[in-house]
């Protein structure tokens, strides 16, 4: 990382540290929303003529996956 990412990242991580527990969590269920709204988006624009319901399914998949990297 350069200067201003290292800069960036301790600012980051002071802000986080001043949060309350509550707020940490509530920044949790945020980062979760935004990662899923980012696959969602990403299996969309690859499959374009795909339904709904296979996106979903595909996102099942998709977290399978990583839970499975995970453990």
């Amino acid at each position: 990382m350069g200067k201003s990412a290292d800069k960036a990242h301790a600012k980051y991580f002071e802000i986080m540290r001043s949060l309350s527990a509550e707020e940490k969590l509530l920044k949790v269920f945020e980062m979760q929303d935004l990662g899923r709204e980012l696959a969602m988006h990403g299996l969309r624009n690859r499959n374009p003529e795909a339904p709904e319901d296979e996106i979903h399914r595909m996102y099942l998949g998709l977290l399978d996956r990583c839970h499975n990297l995970n453990f």
